[in-house]
């Protein structure tokens, strides 16, 4: 299966999200303006940025299955990206908006108590969002995309979001209506904070950001090649879900092209099969003389 077939399948999990994120936040909202619970409806609405992630990052992918053109030598992977920095942006406004909401009514004065059941919808909520989580987790790890897989840590922090939802709900059962609020005002912490997370991992990867740690393994992993004397540069770049990699090593000045271009093989062949790393340009230069 190539690169362009495990971005279509992970469309799927990207549908899956979206479907989950329909229901519940129409859900939630009845309920949260049914039960008049704060931390219900906040919830609710997180769930709406969620679409909206979710389809930002649907539209990237079917963009980035599209196949190289004249305008686009290295394909349109980054298209994924760029969907998820314009999400990040949303979902920032949104959650902006319920802490003013969740602000105003602390300082409101009396408040009522949301029922019960409120609680429960945010449970079964809960429930539901580890469910479609372990799902994308597993697609994740399976066609081992980035994207997705990130995506699914977003599920989980819903979860976590609605069990903090019920929390307050319970909380304000014994006495303590504020916590309903305050649970609100959690939750759209937990908004701008991902949208944070988001919009600082598209920017870092759109401005050729890579990690330094995965950087050093593959130079580990070019050093090991059989006939490579020296490197003189690793470079690596994210592409949506795929690394690209410029490496420029050292081999005996007396080699024949042929097995030049063996060793280049060899490099690109062990990032294939240690690094899934489709994408690697090798340069090939005579070792230096070292006196």
């Amino acid at each position: 299966m190539n690169a362009y077939d495990d971005i279509k399948k992970g469309e799927r999990g990207a549908w899956i999200s979206i479907a989950a994120y329909l229901v519940l936040s129409a859900f939630k909202l009845i309920c949260g303006f049914a039960f008049n619970s704060s931390a219900l409806k906040a919830d609710g609405f997180n769930n709406l940025t969620d679409i909206v992630a979710s389809i930002a990052v649907l539209i990237g992918l079917r963009i980035s299955r599209k196949p190289p053109d004249s305008d686009h030598a290295y394909g349109h992977f980054r298209a994924e990206t760029v969907a998820a920095l314009v999400a990040s942006f949303i979902m920032a406004m949104v959650g902006i908006q319920v802490l003013i909401d969740a602000g105003t009514s602390l300082f409101e004065g009396t408040k009522e108590i949301p029922d019960i059941w409120s609680a429960l919808v945010a449970g079964v909520a809960a429930v539901v969002m580890i469910g479609v989580y372990l799902y994308n987790r597993k697609l994740a790890r399976q066609i081992r995309s980035q994207a997705l897989m990130a995506a699914a840590k977003d599920n989980l922090s819903d979860a976590f979001v609605s069990v903090g939802a019920a929390i307050g709900i319970i909380g304000a059962q014994f006495g303590l209506p504020w916590m309903d609020t305050v649970a609100a005002f959690i939750v759209g912490l937990l908004i701008c904070k991902t949208a944070w997370d988001i919009f600082r991992e598209s920017t870092h990867s759109l401005t050729d950001g890579f990690d330094e740690d995965q950087l050093h393994d593959l130079r580990t992993t070019v050093a090991k090649t059989p006939g490579v004397q020296g490197i003189k540069d690793v470079k690596a770049r994210l592409y949506g879900s795929h690394v690209m990699v410029d490496v420029v090593v050292e081999v005996a000045r007396d080699l024949s092209i042929v097995e030049g271009h063996h060793i280049s093989d060899t490099i690109e062949e062990n990032m294939r099969r240690h690094h899934n790393i489709m994408h690697v340009h090798v340069h090939v230069e005579p070792e230096e003389t070292r006196i």
